[in-house]
């Protein structure tokens, strides 16, 4: 336990599953968020990152809830797949360098099995904002697509132009999402124990949970994997 919370390895969605399920001991969950707590983004990806947060604040609350979860969600998948798209055009262009082409084929490894674990939280909290809420199409689905094809451009570009400033803005996300997932797990957990869980999808995907709160705990363990793995790929590019 204590290898996988220290070095985070996710070659597969089973290692993802495992240090996720790590994560739920408060020792571990503390332990692996310390190691980048104070990890200082560059310019860039700070303001942009700051930017992104502010409108979802603005525009949904700073509280966490249901339909802002659904909104953050929509926007969340997009670098993932936008890195994939990046890393496709630098391998067209570096195919001759094997060197090269190892450090973005790795990279998007890293990015295939983030995109399918945030394809499986938008998917799954929609369904529960179905029964939770009631979503506004134009607020909460066409906005939160606009934000994504933004988002989507500015990580290719960014990726392109070197992937540390890719990875530094999705820093900034993921944290903001671990602390709403953080607070909101902590506020409503005696009401989320409450409600069952019953998704295909999620049991497609491969994860158990009996009730809301083991979901929107595992939800939260993922930011923070996704957050530490953003800085990670950075120091491996760099050694």
């Amino acid at each position: 336990m204590l290898y996988r919370v220290q070095c985070s390895p996710m070659d597969t969605a089973q290692d993802l599953e495992l240090l996720n399920q790590e994560l739920n001991a408060d020792a571990a969950l503390e332990s692996f968020a310390k190691k980048y707590d104070n990890y200082r983004v560059g310019f860039w990806p700070r303001v942009l990152g700051g930017f992104l947060v502010w409108c979802g604040n603005t525009l949904y609350g700073k509280a966490p809830s249901y339909l802002k979860f659904r909104a953050v969600e929509i926007i969340a998948r997009v670098p993932y797949h936008s890195w994939e798209s990046a890393a496709f055009t630098l391998l067209t262009m570096f195919y001759q360098n094997e060197e090269k082409a190892l450090k973005y084929a790795e990279l998007s490894n890293f990015s295939r099995i983030a995109k399918e674990n945030e394809t499986m939280h938008v998917v799954v909290i929609s369904s529960l904002v179905q029964k939770e809420s009631k979503a506004n199409v134009i607020f909460h689905s066409i906005i939160p697509l606009l934000f994504a094809f933004f988002y989507f451009w500015v990580a290719y570009w960014f990726y392109l132009i070197s992937p540390r400033l890719a990875l530094e803005l999705n820093y900034v996300f993921e944290s903001h999402a671990f602390e709403q997932y953080s607070l909101f797990v902590a506020e409503n957990k005696e009401n989320l124990l409450k409600k069952p869980m019953d998704s295909k999808y999620l049991a497609w995907y491969g994860r158990n949970s009996e009730n809301q709160y083991e979901f929107f705990m595992s939800v939260r363990n993922d930011e923070i994997i996704h957050r530490n793995m953003s800085i990670e790929e950075i120091e491996k590019a760099t050694k």
